[in-house]
């Protein structure tokens, strides 16, 4: 059926579809995106679609409605059931072919969603499909005169376990205890089944599958959201303490005193370690990530790639450039040996392998990578983005010795520090993240930009 504009575009948004269940997202919405997505990828010669899902009380029921509409356009389903995004992403590799991801990631309970992507795990945004889906769902999706469909149910977890596994050198010098915080989230289902075989202990916390998050939102961006974990490890004293988001895509670090890892060190590590797997490889970082990255890519003799703050850029200059690994401020790590695609799990299995290969504890280890202080994002309300930031631009006019307009702008002074702000797509908000050499030079920006910001 005919649906309106202003609905189906509130709910299929830039890189994905969300919105509340019962509001934006339902099963009759569902099983019509399952349908217009059919029909996108048939044009171009698939034959089936993987389908997997979180622990949300909304997703089997939406799951299976996508199923159905997949199914309606005759096309097959490979079924899946539980699962992370990274092992959808992984299905969909093994299986060579789309796939669909029902999860609302870090959202709260009342919200679900859904993660597409073609065959191998490419990615689909806006202008690579989701555009065409919803004009199908808003005119009607045309129904198909031939035979529909079969749906057959696969258990890949332990394929998606030992598949990560293989990907990294585990054979370390000593057992490391590691906790986790799942959240809640799907880390309880996939953090056993990698780590069983593996020479770690591990202490588990909220690995009880809940879409409800009874204990903290399943957001470790927000420092909230780690406080149980940091609290976790001095308890058990753990070597390393692991936070996975709800859908477990993104692996947020904590050392062994409870201090949170930025993910741009741990990007730093990731990418020593695939540059010394292949020397002179092109390694991806956003242009929100510390200055640090692209200084140790290139002294390791490797090519740093800048790119735009989003999945979708990321994912597209790493099948441009042939990029070993790309890491973004947020914790998402996209592995070329993974697909191009996003792995938590992955960048968590090689911390872990770099920590068992020494005898240092981790805050010691990390240290090399943390070169300078950051702020991390910090959000403004404002009623004018391009009016504020144009004001911050002239502010800095006389200190700025570059400015660039990537994303948002980036302006860069004397002595490494440099500052962005960027207008969100979706809220009156502009972010800014700025980074210094120490953390009184960032207070001090941050305390200038925001006075103009705010104003």
């Amino acid at each position: 059926m005919a649906r309106s504009a202003e609905s189906v575009h509130a709910a299929i948004k830039a890189y994905d579809v969300r919105g509340v269940v019962g509001e934006l997202i339902d099963v009759a919405f569902v099983q019509d995106v399952g349908g217009a997505f059919a029909r996108l990828v048939r044009e171009e010669k698939a034959e089936r679609v993987v389908i997997g899902h979180d622990m949300r009380a909304s997703s089997p029921g939406l799951a299976r409605a996508f199923a159905e509409g997949v199914t309606a356009q005759g096309l097959d389903v490979v079924f899946i059931g539980l699962a992370s995004t990274d092992q959808l992403y992984f299905a969909s590799g093994l299986f060579d072919c789309p796939g669909a991801m029902f999860t609302a990631s870090h959202n709260p309970a009342e919200y679900n969603g859904i993660k597409l992507c073609r065959a191998g795990a490419k990615p689909v945004g806006q202008e690579t499909g989701l555009k065409a889906v919803a004009a199908e769902v808003i005119d009607g999706v045309p129904v198909y005169g031939g035979a529909p469909g079969t749906v057959h149910e696969e258990d890949v977890l332990e394929q998606y376990a030992a598949f990560v596994r293989g990907l990294v050198n585990l054979s370390g010098r000593r057992r490391l205890k590691v906790a986790v915080d799942a959240g809640n989230g799907m880390g309880g289902h996939t953090v056993p089944a990698v780590f069983g075989p593996m020479p770690v202990d591990l202490e588990p916390l909220y690995f009880e599958l809940d879409g409800t998050f009874p204990n903290h939102e399943a957001n470790p961006l927000d420092p909230a959201n780690l406080v149980d974990l940091q609290r976790f490890v001095r308890e058990t004293k753990a070597d390393i303490g692991l936070a996975f988001d709800g859908d477990a895509d993104r692996c947020f670090v904590v050392d062994e005193l409870g201090n949170p890892v930025s993910p741009s060190a741990v990007t730093a590590l990731v990418a020593s370690r695939e540059l010394a797997k292949e020397p002179g490889a092109a390694v991806i970082y956003n242009l929100i990530t510390s200055r640090s990255v692209p200084e140790l890519v290139t002294e390791l003799g490797g090519r740093p790639v800048r790119t735009r703050v989003g999945h979708s850029f990321i994912k597209q200059q790493m099948a441009e450039t042939g990029a070993i690994f790309g890491g973004e401020h947020s914790a998402h790590y996209y592995f070329r040996d993974f697909w191009g695609a996003d792995s938590g799990m992955l960048a968590a299995l090689h911390v872990l392998a770099a920590l068992g290969e020494q005898d240092q504890p981790l805050s010691v280890m990390m240290a090399k990578y943390q070169r300078y202080a950051a702020s991390g994002e910090i959000n403004s309300t404002v009623a004018d983005a391009t009016e504020r930031t144009a004001a911050v631009v002239s502010a800095f006019a006389d200190r700025a010795t570059d400015v660039d307009r990537l994303d948002g702008v980036t302006v860069e002074m004397k002595d490494a520090a440099w500052f962005n702000l960027r207008a969100s797509n979706t809220e009156p908000l502009l972010r800014l993240n700025v980074e210094a050499r120490t953390a009184a030079d960032v207070d001090a920006l941050v305390t200038e930009i925001l006075g103009i910001v705010r104003a």
